[in-house]
């Protein structure tokens, strides 16, 4: 095997670990808020200090919807390392795409279009 293959497989690698890991961390993160939104409905929502259930489930859902974005962190920051700069500048690109259509998503409907 070469470098480049070698260099593939370890990117192949990580990325498929931090999304296996990622899409576990936010399942449990959700199931915890399913959890406490069965507490909090038999016990009352007062009984528990913290965030409420509702709260939790939607961050665990976040998590798994900003999986594909630390996935493109993480090649940004291995193609620097690498110094494949053709590469890190379109993943930068997309980042920066991601970012600016985030804004937007936020700005807008706030201040209207």
């Amino acid at each position: 095997m070469n470098t480049k293959t070698l260099k593939t497989e370890r990117l192949e690698g990580m990325l498929a670990q931090l999304l296996n890991y990622g899409t576990w961390f936010s399942s449990a993160v959700t199931a915890l808020g399913l959890v406490l939104v069965q507490v909090e409905g038999y016990l009352g929502a007062s009984a528990l200090g913290g965030p409420s259930g509702t709260t939790i489930v939607t961050a665990g859902i976040a998590l798994l919807i900003m999986l594909p974005v630390l996935r493109l962190a993480l090649m940004l920051v291995v193609f620097l390392r690498e110094h494949d700069y053709m590469f890190g500048i379109i993943t930068a690109a997309v980042l920066t795409i991601i970012a600016f259509g985030t804004a937007l998503g936020i700005y807008l409907p706030i201040h209207g279009a």
